[in-house]
């Protein structure tokens, strides 16, 4: 009698636990495409209006419709003196283009014309998903061909910050004509950091999506596929780096408790022609705020040079491209 006890307590136990992994894994998939808009309000539009003209600078509302119908919309800044030079800037998850602001003031002083976007399923642009990179390389391609039709740049930079930052990473798997990247608190695949989303409710570490909720991981991963049609699996910004030639600077906070700082480290040991700033004390996001002039400094640096070293190829590149990062 007490044998069959124990055995329907643990049948019992078993199958709430695939139920629990089963609506888990159900919502997690459903939250993680459609994580919510920020929209742009009229007050935080002129605000930004207004701080363009003050710095002499020109606002273009611009927008390009994707391979599949999307209507992407962002702005086109051009600087009081452009350098020749554009950037393409890139937000972070369930925020728009105005959470590029920070960056795009440093570019703008240095002459660069920047792109900000509102990624597909953010801010005014369209798009019903937010796919991680599926869709989005090829959104990031399209705005290359703007920027490259509509200012004629010598060169086109790329600069991502959290979810931007991995979709500019994972873009380089097929788009070659960025100069040189930045990026910030990039995830280096969407199945480690879909694990390590499992165990931060709980204050633990990744180990806690590779096996005790490893389930509801591969029912999201599912559902993505069967429902949507969206491999989440092949989503590697760190593969994307490794079979790319555009030169990357990785900037991670040390205590970034987000996206921990092992996906950077995990890219740039794929790629080691990658240069990755640790930023101490710093968290998600947060190295200007640290230090903006050494971010600046470091950010500038690695614009400027990168085209001569890429141009020139010499042998000991990856040394010199660590050196001006430093």
């Amino acid at each position: 009698m007490r044998r069959g006890r124990r055995l329907r307590f643990l049948l019992v136990i078993v199958t709430l636990y695939f139920l629990l992994c089963s609506i888990g894994g159900k919502y997690l998939a459903d939250a993680s495409l459609d994580p919510g808009r920020r929209v742009l309000s009229d007050e935080e539009i002129t605000l930004f209006q207004e701080s363009v003209r003050t710095s002499g600078g020109r606002l273009q509302d611009v927008a390009i419709t994707t391979s599949d119908g999307a209507l992407l919309r962002g702005w086109l800044v051009r600087p009081a003196h452009p350098s020749g030079d554009a950037a393409l800037l890139l937000h972070g998850l369930g925020d728009n283009r105005l959470g590029m602001t920070g960056y795009a003031q440093i570019l703008l002083a240095h002459g660069y014309t920047v792109l900000m976007p509102d990624s597909r399923a953010h801010g005014m642009s369209g798009g019903a998903l937010a796919t991680f990179g599926l869709r989005e390389s090829d959104d990031i391609h399209q705005w290359v061909s703007f920027l490259s039709a509509e200012v004629r740049p010598r060169c086109i930079y790329g600069m991502g910050e959290s979810m931007g930052a991995a979709l500019l990473l994972q873009s380089l798997q097929a788009e070659s004509r960025f100069c040189a990247v930045v990026v910030e608190s990039p995830f280096s695949t969407f199945r480690e950091i879909a694990y390590d989303r499992m165990g931060q409710p709980f204050h633990l570490g990744p180990w806690v999506g590779r096996s005790v909720l490893r389930p509801m991981v591969e029912i999201a991963f599912l559902r993505a596929r069967w429902k949507y049609g969206l491999r989440m699996g092949d989503i590697s910004p760190e593969d994307a780096v490794a079979r790319s030639q555009v030169p990357v600077l990785l900037i991670h906070g040390a205590i970034d408790g987000n996206i921990p700082v092992r996906h950077s480290r995990a890219i740039h040991a794929a790629a080691p022609r990658t240069v990755l700033w640790e930023v101490p004390g710093a968290d998600h996001c947060g190295a200007m705020s640290m230090d903006s002039r050494e971010f600046e400094r470091r950010v500038v640096g690695w614009f400027h040079m990168t085209p001569v070293f890429r141009s020139a190829s010499p042998p000991n590149g990856e040394t010199s491209l660590k050196a001006i990062s430093e």
